[in-house]
């Protein structure tokens, strides 16, 4: 397994592991074979697992997996979905979360606090789901005002070893966050040929991955690439039930002329996706999405056989699949 610089946390494994496919949110699986996965994730050489409490029972698995005695080499990173709470209480939030987390994994730090939320302006307003902005979506000053001077006092505190953001929100909010200091030492960012986020857009502005990546990069900030499958849209088969309205169904039909070039070239989408979103500049770590050994299997030969070759690259270019 290769290995690239994570921002200020150094070296990490070139995949990561996520939490969301063995805590059994991304379709069936059962728990021995969450538990197998993982040992097999770390077995294959990756050393940052990446988990949060809403990834239903991942915290568990971890805990379960190692009994509160992981490898030494091994990082873990979790999330809290803040929201945006009445003024004041954003730290007590996130220190509870964090408890939560470390009794539920069975360990005495995290490596990397993320702030699970959207960002967005003050007073914005999003294009679906607007009722709800509060329980997804992080305010500006309270990130500035808040959450920051919270993580910050938490990584001081040594119970986290650096804070970072998941960087789905309002656009012009995540690279103003990437520009202001103290700024994330890491950054979750959308990677994958569609330069799509699915369901978790909730704004009407394009998602703009690649400028996030880029100033992300230019800052020091280290990346996180996510979904490069997008929620299974870029696989040979979605592995849930959705509704045809739902943006993943209709990213996976959008995604048909790219199936069908993997055909031609004989070659599983999955692994094909991983490959492309691995050979794009600045994403220093890809997490996986498997749920079980088998695709765990497909993303570790995505890494071995290195990115895609220029005329790949280029033929899938071609498709217009980009949002």
């Amino acid at each position: 397994m290769k290995s690239n610089a994570l921002g200020s946390l150094g070296a990490v494994s070139r995949l990561t592991l996520g939490g969301g496919g063995i805590g059994q949110a991304w379709g069936l699986t059962d728990r021995d074979e969450a538990v197998a996965t993982l040992k097999a994730a770390v077995e294959a050489g990756i050393d940052l697992i990446d988990t949060a409490p809403m990834y239903l029972n991942c915290e568990a698995v971890v805990g379960e997996t190692f009994q509160g005695a992981p490898p030494p080499h091994v990082r873990f990173t979790t999330k809290c979905a803040l929201g945006s709470p009445p003024v004041g209480e954003t730290a007590a939030r996130l220190e509870a979360s964090l408890a939560a987390t470390l009794a539920a994994m069975r360990l005495e730090r995290i490596d990397v606090f993320f702030l699970h939320s959207s960002i967005a302006p003050d007073g914005y307003a999003y294009a679906h789901g607007d009722a709800r902005r509060d329980a997804f979506s992080t305010r500006w000053s309270t990130y500035v005002d808040e959450v920051v001077p919270a993580f910050e006092r938490l990584t001081a505190q040594g119970r986290i070893g650096a804070w970072g953001i998941t960087g789905i929100g309002v656009p012009q909010s995540v690279l103003a966050a990437l520009e202001q200091q103290p700024r994330p030492a890491v950054a979750q960012v959308i990677t994958n040929l569609l330069d799509s986020a699915g369901g978790i857009r909730r704004f009407a502005e394009p998602a703009d991955p690649r400028t996030i990546l880029a100033a992300a990069t230019a800052r020091g900030v280290g990346v996180m690439g996510i979904r490069a499958v997008q929620a299974g849209a870029l696989t040979s088969a979605l592995d849930r039930a959705v509704s045809p309205n739902n943006p993943d169904a209709k990213d996976y039909e959008r995604a048909a002329p790219f199936r069908a070039l993997c055909r031609d070239w004989g070659e599983v989408p999955a692994v094909v996706a991983h490959r492309y979103a691995l050979g794009l500049p600045g994403v220093d770590t890809l997490v996986l999405g498997v749920k079980n050994r088998d695709e765990l299997q497909q993303a570790l030969a995505a890494e071995a056989a290195g990115p895609l070759a220029v005329d790949q690259l280029a033929r899938i270019e071609q498709l217009g699949l980009r949002t």
